[in-house]
């Protein structure tokens, strides 16, 4: 059963609605679904908010350290409460997924994905849970660094809204790792 919920993003103004702040905006989402506010944690390197969500006491958590180095947050997280890595979910945008598409897996690689690259590096598994929120692919001509560090449109925050919105209606099945039941 899923505990912690790691949502990925970077911090700063300048990043709070771009693409690769998917896994930030989740995480945020879900904490004003339970009215439960953050606290900052530097012996984690990152906000907290603890909260119940569908009968589920979680835990949620935004480190604080840049995409790149999420690793570090994560892993002094699980050690610190002892926490399982199969009871952890890592939310992340994801490039190879269409925009507003959503799929969840267990164990795998990085798939090129630097936040994910650092977790596993810092936890020495891949045994974890990921929610892979799909940000689909840059149009040709523009890099992938400036895509995924671009603002989404009016639109695309709607449409991200409603596919938290359908996920929050299935937090059984996230917190209980039901990956047949988890895609949009």
């Amino acid at each position: 059963m899923i505990k912690l919920i790691v949502g990925l993003g970077n911090p700063g103004r300048q990043y709070e609605k771009t693409r690769h702040n998917a896994g930030f905006l989740f995480v945020e989402y879900l904490a004003g679904l339970a009215s439960a506010g953050w606290s900052s944690s530097s012996q984690f390197s990152g906000e907290v908010a603890e909260c119940n969500i569908g009968g589920y006491g979680l835990v949620l958590l935004k480190p604080m350290t840049f995409m790149n180095k999420s690793g570090l947050s994560v892993g002094k997280f699980l050690r610190y409460y002892k926490f399982k890595s199969e009871e952890m979910l890592v939310v992340h945008d994801e490039l190879e997924l269409p925009e507003g598409v959503v799929k969840m897996k267990k164990g795998g690689g990085h798939g090129g994905h630097n936040g994910l690259r650092d977790i596993i590096a810092h936890i020495d598994t891949r045994d974890f849970y990921r929610l892979r929120i799909g940000i689909g692919r840059p149009v040709a001509g523009v890099g992938v660094a400036d895509y995924v560090l671009s603002s989404l449109s009016c639109d695309g925050q709607a449409r991200m809204l409603g596919l938290f919105g359908e996920l929050a209606k299935s937090m059984d099945a996230l917190v209980l790792g039901d990956l047949n039941s988890i895609g949009v």
